[in-house]
C-alpha cells in the first residue's frame, strides 16, 4: 500500500491520537532510526518520520499508514503510562549498557557474565514491550481508536522483533552453558 502522507499530516495523525487518549506526551520528530519511541526520561513520544513510513511498509500485510501511526501512538503512550517502572529501572539498565559497552564485541558470545545481563536485558526489554500493548489494548478498548484486527497484526510483528533477538542470543547463552557444563564434568 504505497500512500504518502505528508510530514505535517503524520505529525497531525500522532498528536490527534495523543489528544484523543487525553494524554499530556509532547511529539517530538527526530532521525533516530526506530519507527517511534517513547523516552521515558523527558516523558516524550520520538517519531522518525522516514523510518516510520519504511517501517508501515515492513509488515507481513499492508495497512493504511495512519491506522499503523495510531497503534504505534498508543503503544508508546502505553510506555508512558508505565513511566514510574521505566524509571526504576534506570539503574540496572545504565550497568547494562556500560558493561557491554566495556566488553570486546568478539568476546561477548564467551562472557558469561555479559551474556547472562544481555538475557536479563532482552527478558526486560520484553516485559516492558507486553506492559506496553496491554496499556496500548486498554487505551484501544476505551477509546476505539483502531480496529482490533489492526491493533493485533501490528503488536505481533513488534513483539517478534524483539522475541527474536532474544532466542537467537539466548541459543548462544545456551550453547555457552552446556559447554560449561560438559568442562565441569570431565
Amino acid at each position: 500500500m504505497k500512500e504518502r502522507m505528508t510530514v505535517s499530516q503524520i505529525v497531525a495523525v500522532i498528536e490527534s491520537t495523543i489528544y484523543a487518549v487525553n494524554m499530556d506526551v509532547e511529539l517530538k520528530q527526530e532521525r533516530t532510526g526506530v519507527n517511534m519511541m517513547y523516552d521515558f526520561i523527558k516523558d516524550e513520544v520520538i517519531v522518525d518520520i522516514a523510518r516510520v513510513q519504511k517501517a508501515c511498509q515492513e509488515l507481513p500485510e499492508p495497512m493504511p499508514l495512519e491506522t499503523y501511526l495510531r497503534i504505534l501512538t498508543i503503544h508508546e503512550l502505553g510506555h508512558a503510562m508505565d513511566r514510574k517502572a521505566l524509571l526504576d529501572s534506570l539503574d540496572r539498565t545504565k550497568e547494562i549498557m556500560l558493561m557491554k559497552k566495556q566488553a570486546a564485541a568478539e568476546k561477548r558470545p564467551t562472557d558469561l557474565p555479559l551474556m547472562t545481563m544481555v538475557i536479563e536485558e532482552h527478558e526486560t526489554d520484553i516485559a516492558f514491550e507486553e506492559t506496553a500493548w496491554a496499556n496500548a489494548e486498554i487505551l484501544n478498548s476505551f477509546f476505539e481508536i483502531v480496529d482490533g484486527d489492526s491493533f493485533e497484526k501490528v503488536k505481533a510483528h513488534s513483539l517478534s522483533t524483539y522475541r527474536a533477538s532474544y532466542e537467537y542470543d539466548l541459543e548462544i547463552y545456551n550453547g555457552f552453558i552446556d559447554t560449561q557444563e560438559e568442562l565441569l564434568s570431565v
